[in-house]
This record gives C-alpha cells, structure tokens and sequence, in this order.
C-alpha cells in the first residue's frame, strides 16, 4: 500500500448515483410526479369541487404542499440521473442540489388531512415516504469521504523514516 493511497477517501456517492436503488427510486418518484399531476387535473379537480368550505381550502393547501414537494423531489431526481449518466459529477450535484429544499418540517394537522379525498391522502403520505427515502439516501451520496488507513505497521514504520529523512 502506498503513501498516497493512505491518504486518498473513498467515496461511494458515485457508485450509489448508478445504483439499481437509485433506478427504482428514481422510477418510483417520477411514476408518483405523473400519477399526482393526472390526479389533480382530473378527478381531484372534480372532487375538490364537491367538498365544503373547509374540505376545500384544506385541499388547496395540501395540494399546493404535495405539488411542490413533489416538484422539489423530482428536481433531486433529475440532478443525480446527470450524474448517473456522467453529464455531472457529484459535486457539481452537490453545489445545485442546495436549491433544492428536502426538508421534511412541514406542519401536519390531523383534523385537516381528514377532511381530504382518501386518494390525495394517499399521494401525500407517498409523497413523504419518497421525501424520506430520498433524504436518506442523499445523506449516504453527499456523506464525507471515509479515509483509508494503513493497519500495516512496516508501511507505517517507512511512513516515519520518510517524514524523519525529509526535514533534515
């Protein structure tokens, strides 16, 4: 094992960028983003209009919260698909990714969520889940580099004759 190579950090977020995890999570959330947008335009639409006052604005509300959260998540998605496909690397995904907001801290209120379609409740708490998933798995892509170290006492013994030759 050389010196530098002791010094070098592994990086698994490229590798993770090219996984079938991220294929399927990427299938997944783009399938959720098209199957979310026909529901809106169509039968929520429909739905949003027969609800009450309450159940209405409650739909609006959601609504606006699932589609941009699902815009947000589709966004992450198509930047490490770049990766993937090599028209970026990590830490140019990495610097755009901060544009992207995954934060989960949005205020759930029970007594609103029920008085929503079950099938928007349903996109919503799929929408989070994918939320969930994708944080996870941005934590492990974007982690710090784990360093390589020597368990190799000859290696770390030349290591100090070289550092102890190289100041004289």
């Amino acid at each position: 094992m050389s010196e530098q190579s002791v010094n070098e950090a592994v990086s698994f977020g490229e590798k993770l960028a090219s996984s079938q995890v991220f294929t399927d999570l990427f299938r997944d959330g783009m399938a959720l983003v098209e199957e979310t947008a026909a529901y809106l335009d169509g039968p929520g639409r429909q739905e949003s209009k027969r609800l009450p006052r309450a159940g209405a604005l409650a739909y609006a509300t959601e609504s606006m919260r699932l589609t941009t959260r699902l815009m947000q998540l589709a966004s992450w998605l198509l930047l490490h698909r770049a990766v993937k496909e090599g028209e970026m690397s990590l830490a140019q995904a990495n610097k755009e990714k901060a544009k992207v907001k995954l934060s989960g801290g949005e205020h759930n209120d029970e007594q609103t969520i029920i008085l929503l379609p079950e099938r928007l409740r349903i996109l919503v708490q799929r929408s989070k889940a994918l939320q969930k998933a994708v944080r996870r798995l941005d934590a492990t892509m974007h982690a710090a580099p784990v360093r390589v170290t020597c368990n190799n006492p000859v290696e770390r013994q030349l290591g100090l004759l070289r550092a102890a030759f190289e100041h004289e």
